[in-house]
């Protein structure tokens, strides 16, 4: 058992920073190999929107703490008044936090937004709903040939950022990579990490079982509601994408929404997730060759006694029910304030793991990725170093919408790493 192992390069043949694999049908983007080559002349590296709520604030501190020294970054928000006391804050952390530009923008006001991506190479966003207050960001950095990350766990959102943006992006050269937190990055590179482990060139199969002991924040919650009660628009976006996006011809990948099932493999009770994870584990999987002609993942969530996976069951489906009647999703989100979340005393105890069986070849693995408190410090962790990921890092030539196993792969799999997210082999046969 080892958290690192030697593996073969998800990126298939090509030498480690180069491949024509992506998401999108790639198209040149006047970017080369090295870092300063690829990356606009801008005068900040990161930018951080959103930075004075829950979880920017928490991302805001573990920028404070860990981005290199000669990092060009700055928090933005709405309020100039939370933003200074932001700063104090950090700057208790670090000293050099001080001097940080504060830079003022509305996720409303499409200008300042425009005028916030022109001046950074990568912009990292908090702001959600994303499906309400994302899109004009996200139009801003396609335009400005800006690398863009978020926190979304919302279908509809990503697909219909692209449809709009996706063709945009690969002609500025944009990298926009969405659910760079819990949603959706262990999914992601845990499929990632597991598919490394396996034969080349031949069908791979792949479920992932997640578990977790993490409480929602106010926003997490208006987030989670506001994709519920949006089901027909959610299918229009979905239907949409698959009339933009380029076939394949020659490989195959699914996602199948398993039934509900005991797993041997786990010893628990396997409840199927019809969340953003699973479609994002399949596109990187459709954009990447290592993942073989034919590739199936699964997703679910992990549970150990029947009685709970029962009674998890029914509280998920009356949630969904009650989030379809806007007078009853409005109640429940009035339940938790916008911008609250757990303690941090609440939070030093949380913890996730997502454990994978990966079959093909004739070869069976078990990996798992697993960290502390999910929705919050990991995410604020795997957020940031997204960012800083995409600001620093040589990574393969891509643009467009991208997963990050696609945009980031290994170069982000050794940072979480070395953050402290572990990425290990259980067992192989």
């Amino acid at each position: 058992m080892t958290e690192h192992v030697r593996r073969e390069p998800v990126h298939g043949e090509a030498p480690p920073g180069r491949s024509a694999d992506s998401e999108s049908v790639p198209a040149e983007s006047g970017r080369g190999d090295s870092a300063d080559d690829r990356r606009p002349r801008r005068d900040l590296d990161v930018v951080l929107f959103g930075a004075t709520g829950f979880v920017g604030a928490l991302t805001a501190a573990y920028l404070a703490e860990h981005a290199p020294a000669g990092c060009r970054w700055a928090l933005a928000g709405r309020d100039r008044a939370k933003l200074e006391r932001l700063r104090e804050r950090l700057a208790e952390l670090n000293p050099a936090c001080a001097d940080l530009p504060l830079l003022r923008a509305d996720a409303g006001d499409a200008r300042a937004l425009r005028e916030l991506a022109a001046r950074t190479r990568v912009l990292a966003t908090t702001v959600g709903p994303y499906v309400l207050y994302g899109a004009e960001l996200v139009a801003a950095c396609a335009e400005a040939g800006t690398d863009y990350v978020d926190l979304t766990g919302e279908p509809e959102f990503v697909d219909r950022m692209y449809v709009e943006h996706d063709a945009r992006a690969r002609e500025t050269g944009a990298r926009l990579v969405h659910a760079c937190g819990f949603d959706t990055i262990p999914a992601d590179l845990g499929a990632y990490f597991t598919v490394g482990l396996l034969p080349a060139g031949v069908p791979l199969r792949v479920d992932g079982f997640v578990r977790s002991s993490a409480l929602a924040s106010g926003g997490t919650l208006a987030s989670a509601l506001t994709a519920l009660g949006r089901g027909p628009q959610t299918l229009a976006a979905a239907h949409a994408r698959r009339l933009h996006e380029p076939r394949r011809p020659g490989r195959r990948v699914r996602g199948p929404v398993g039934a509900p099932r005991f797993s041997r493999e786990t010893g628990t009770w396997a409840l199927p997730l019809p969340v953003l994870d699973p479609r994002v584990v399949t596109r990187s999987a459709a954009a990447l060759e290592r993942y073989g002609p034919d590739f199936r993942y699964r997703h679910y969530a992990s549970v150990r006694h029947l009685p709970v996976a029962v009674g998890l069951t029914a509280a998920v489906g009356a949630t969904a029910a009650l989030a379809q009647v806007p007078v009853a999703r409005r109640w429940l989100m009035s339940r938790w304030e916008p911008g609250s979340g757990p303690d941090a005393e609440r939070r030093a105890r949380s913890w996730f793991t997502v454990r994978f069986v990966g079959e093909g070849g004739g070869r069976r693995v078990f990996t798992e990725v697993s960290g502390g408190d999910p929705g919050y410090g990991e995410t604020a962790k795997m957020l940031a170093e997204s960012a800083l990921c995409l600001a620093h890092d040589a990574l393969p030539d891509r643009a467009g919408q991208l997963t990050t196993a696609v945009a980031m792969g290994d170069a982000l799999l050794t940072r979480l790493q070395k953050a402290g997210i572990r990425f290990r082999v259980a067992a192989q046969d």
